[in-house]
């Protein structure tokens, strides 16, 4: 119970530590709760049967969780942070640039899921308003992110095991309730519907790309890259399908879910069980937004380090953690209303933003320096990362603008190339292609010309004797 003493800093091997089956725990319980059940459940909104939803969900969380662990497996061989480590591709200062998004990602998300946990809290005791419901609910997810990564991962792996067998009860339950005529039919397939649902089902996963080698970066430097991976990826798509699938079959048996998921929840698991459901959802949205904090707080560490070398002391931490939980703590009590929808449209506009960074980053690392850096220098402004990368900014910018037209946001836009396909949102395609193409292609020359590769090679090298 020792409050964490790095933040951003490099993990030195003496300090390594843990086996990477943690990894399953803490992408399983991170994803068992409300949130993915409601994204689920919205899909059959879409057009989609409950075949071709249940199809989807499998499929599009295989597809995402293999970018997902990709970056997982980064954590062990760098010991440092996923989004320090993307200043070896933007520059120092160019990082700062994806940054800025993920900060404003994680505190809508600490915003957003305390909400929920707040709504429950208020469902399961009414006397409690919603607005103390988050205070108490943000203040515990305080205290167990300032304690750090052994905490977290100790909390994670307990809510695992309670998360796996409430989910497993609600299953069972949700396989005896009546389903409409054709939900299992194969006919009916819809193009524009379905690649709409694989856009949102994929995405998921990868949107953690900008954190998930944050708890992996304390695993020993010899630790298996096919362990991590596997680890990762069975945790992150059995966590986050499971609870999709469960509200896919929700709504499809009662449309009163969509309106009232805790009420008809509730009414499923009976009078006896119904605390035990609200604790449950409580727990969840807890172990979600405790990743989330302690991601925030990482992102916002990374982004001012190049300008104030500030130390993270355990009470500096405390303090800025304080500051990010209290400012989405205080847009969750103002913005009850209306905000919900604009941080909730917001949130779906950043999946178009992060993809195309997380494509950038695993082709430099796997395909470009195969996983040789020299940490000193993405510590050093005017190392040999340089502040910009203009390469790398210039595609993940050309990237976006190319994204519009295959865009699909209800509500807020739909490109002209997603209109004639039937409403699909092809723009996570182009997000993952574009970029890694461009990037390789114009990287390469460069880093051969420089012999830049040859010479974190060399440092690797030495660094591992």
């Amino acid at each position: 119970m020792l409050v964490e003493k790095r933040s951003i800093d490099f993990i030195p091997e003496e300090e390594r530590h843990g086996k990477p089956r943690s990894l399953f725990n803490i992408w399983f319980s991170g994803n068992m709760q409300l949130t993915p059940v409601m994204t689920g459940a919205a899909l059959l909104a879409l057009g989609l049967n409950v075949f071709w939803a249940v199809l989807v969900v499998i499929v599009g969380n295989l597809i995402g969780g293999l970018f997902m662990a990709t970056h997982s497996a980064q954590g062990p061989k760098l010991g440092i942070p996923q989004m320090i480590q993307s200043r070896a591709q933007f520059g120092v200062i160019g990082a700062i640039l994806p940054l800025i998004l993920v900060m404003v990602m994680y505190v809508g998300s600490v915003y957003y899921s305390g909400l929920l946990g707040a709504q429950a809290i208020h469902s399961a005791i009414h006397g409690v308003p919603i607005w103390l419901a988050m205070v108490v609910l943000n203040a515990v997810t305080l205290l167990v992110t300032t304690y750090g990564y052994d905490v977290i991962h100790t909390v994670e792996k307990y809510f695992a095991i309670i998360f796996a067998l409430f989910f497993l009860f609600i299953t069972i339950e949700a396989f005896r309730l009546p389903f409409p005529a054709h939900s299992w039919s194969v006919s009916g397939f819809k193009f524009g519907p379905f690649m709409m649902a694989m856009s949102i089902c994929v995405s998921w996963l990868l949107t953690y790309a900008p954190y998930v080698a944050d708890y992996s970066r304390y695993l020993p430097k010899n630790t298996s890259s096919k362990a991590t991976f596997g680890w990762t990826y069975a945790g992150g798509v059995l966590g986050t399908a499971w609870p999709m699938l469960i509200g896919v079959l929700l709504i499809a048996s009662t449309s009163r879910f969509g309106d009232d998921p805790t009420g008809v929840l509730a009414q499923m698991v009976g009078p006896v069980a119904a605390p035990m459901l609200y604790l449950v959802i409580v727990l969840g949205i807890l172990g979600v937004n405790v990743l989330n904090l302690y991601c925030a707080f990482m992102a916002t560490v990374t982004t001012i380090e190049p300008f104030t070398k500030i130390k993270v002391t355990p009470t500096a931490r405390f303090v800025i953690l304080g500051m990010i939980d209290a400012v989405a703590t205080w847009i969750g009590i103002q913005g009850q209303g209306s905000l919900i929808t604009i941080i909730g449209d917001f949130m779906l506009m950043l999946q178009y933003i992060m993809v195309p960074w997380s494509a950038i980053n695993l082709v430099d690392f796997y395909l470009l320096r195969k996983g040789n850096y020299s940490i000193k220098d993405i510590f050093d402004l005017n190392g040999k990362y340089g502040r910009f990368n203009w390469i790398s900014i210039g595609a993940y910018l050309l990237t976006i603008v190319c994204e519009i037209p295959f865009m699909n946001v209800a509500g807020i836009y739909e490109g002209p190339i997603s209109k004639a396909w039937g409403h699909a949102d092809f723009a996570w395609i182009i997000a993952l292609l574009l970029p890694s193409t461009i990037y390789y292609f114009a990287m390469k020359p460069r880093l051969a010309t420089t012999g830049e590769l040859e010479q974190d090679a060399v440092v690797a090298k030495t660094a591992a004797q």
